[in-house]
């Protein structure tokens, strides 16, 4: 059985409240356990001085676009390019081509991640069939096949009633329901964040109440139904007070944020940069501070990245007709550690937790720990290097990004992924 010690590292597993100076064993795809000055014979010695060490990182929202988007991204690309920002599981949402409605599609992305993919890949499934909002997809099938939760990402279900049943079959399987709150009425015709640069751009609006309405709606259906309800994407000051509200009342409402939501507002964007365009759009300043209080006072649970790649072909048009998205895989621990750590707005543990635990607690996923038996799954990275992110040097097969050229200080050193490096900064 092959050995693995990371030496001198700075252990954090928010699982077992431990952080402390420490060595951590692998043997085979498991953890066997970390201590004090740990000395194994024949182990593969990792010097990891000076680096953080931590349960390996989960993104619980990214798309990989495959099957049928195979131009934009696939499993392998999306995979690596996961590895290289840190993650060794991420969550690939259902709008393929086809939509992931069925137990085949699902068996079908699972083998191929399990021949593919270098990281771990856990399918969401569609709420309603071709995600049209009408009808539900075959939730329990595809449950059997491997989805961890459900949602019609990028296509929010508009019809109440439909979300309601959608709720109560999820619920009596046992899954989350992720939902990407829209009020598509409101939204219709939106390019960028309705206020003050929409205005000064001559761009289309996209007002925080589209998503704030559906956020509330969603709350009081799960009120209804007891079923674990996820707000995807948060990007709205309403809508975090809201989910502050509903956690206080005792429901199971959980939400995650995306770095570009904490990192960047409508006052960032470059005028008619593409690059710039996603859904929820940039908001403004003061949904920017809530987004960053919300992770502060624990109303958000989780950071995701919404990595949506797009080719050029179809990102560089007209910033009203290109399509919404940007990669987010490769900066998310870089921003996230810039805009939470360097500041001294929560302690490193905290940071750790929102990608490990937190995402494992939602999905009921068996990873996020460094508790012994568990699988090997490790992010090493730190606090320090000073690197510049080249998106033409990414790992995805996508080049969209309002990040290309931004100087970083720390970020991803190595992924460790069932016992095996799948990535190494000094390796690139």
């Amino acid at each position: 059985m092959s050995k693995l010690l990371i030496k001198h590292g700075r252990v954090i597993d928010p699982a077992a409240n431990f952080e402390g100076t420490a060595d951590l064993l692998i043997e085979g795809d498991r953890i066997a356990g970390y201590g004090k000055n740990l000395d194994v014979v024949g182990a593969e010695v990792f010097d990891a001085a000076g680096m953080i060490v931590a349960p390996g990182f989960i993104d619980m929202h990214v798309h990989l676009r495959e099957p049928g988007f195979e131009h934009s991204e696939t499993i392998e690309s999306g995979s690596r390019a996961a590895a290289a920002g840190g993650f060794t599981s991420i969550c690939c949402m259902p709008n393929t081509q086809p939509v992931n409605d069925s137990a085949t599609v699902t068996s079908y992305i699972v083998e191929r991640a399990r021949r593919n993919a270098v990281v771990n890949v856990y399918p969401i499934g569609a709420i309603t069939k071709g995600s049209a909002g009408e009808e539900l997809a075959s939730i329990g099938s595809m449950k059997r096949a491997g989805i961890v939760a459900v949602s019609d990402d990028g296509r929010p279900v508009m019809n109440a009633r439909v979300m309601r049943r959608a709720m109560e079959m999820a619920h009596s399987f046992g899954l989350p329901v992720i939902d990407h709150c829209e009020d598509l009425h409101l939204s219709s015709g939106g390019d960028i964040h309705e206020g003050f640069t929409s205005v000064k751009l001559g761009l289309r609006g996209i007002p925080a109440c589209s998503e704030d309405v559906m956020v509330a709606r969603d709350i009081l259906l799960a009120e209804v139904t007891g079923a674990r309800f996820h707000v995807a994407h948060i990007s709205s000051r309403n809508s975090i007070a809201m989910v502050q509200h509903a956690k206080a009342m005792g429901l199971p409402v959980t939400s995650e944020v995306c770095p570009h939501h904490f990192a960047l507002s409508d006052e960032d964007i470059i005028p008619y940069d593409s690059n710039f365009k996603m859904k929820p759009p940039l908001r403004g300043r003061a949904d920017v501070r809530a987004a960053v209080d919300g992770i502060v006072s624990g109303a958000i649970d989780a950071i995701a990245t919404d990595h949506a790649p797009h080719p050029g072909s179809e990102k560089m048009q007209e910033f009203e007709r290109c399509p919404f998205g940007i990669l987010g895989l490769e900066t998310a621990i870089a921003l996230s550690l810039e805009t939470f750590v360097e500041g001294g707005r929560i302690p490193l543990a905290k940071l750790v937790e929102l990608f490990t635990v937190a995402p494992a607690r939602i999905l009921h996923l068996e990873r996020g720990t460094l508790a012994a038996g568990r699988p090997a799954d490790v992010t090493i990275f730190d606090t320090a290097s000073a690197w510049k992110y080249d998106v033409n040097k990414s790992h995805s097969k996508s080049r969209n990004t309002p990040f290309h050229g931004r100087e970083f200080r720390g970020g991803p050193m190595a992924t460790i992924v069932n016992g095996r490096f799948v990535w190494r900064r000094d390796k690139e």
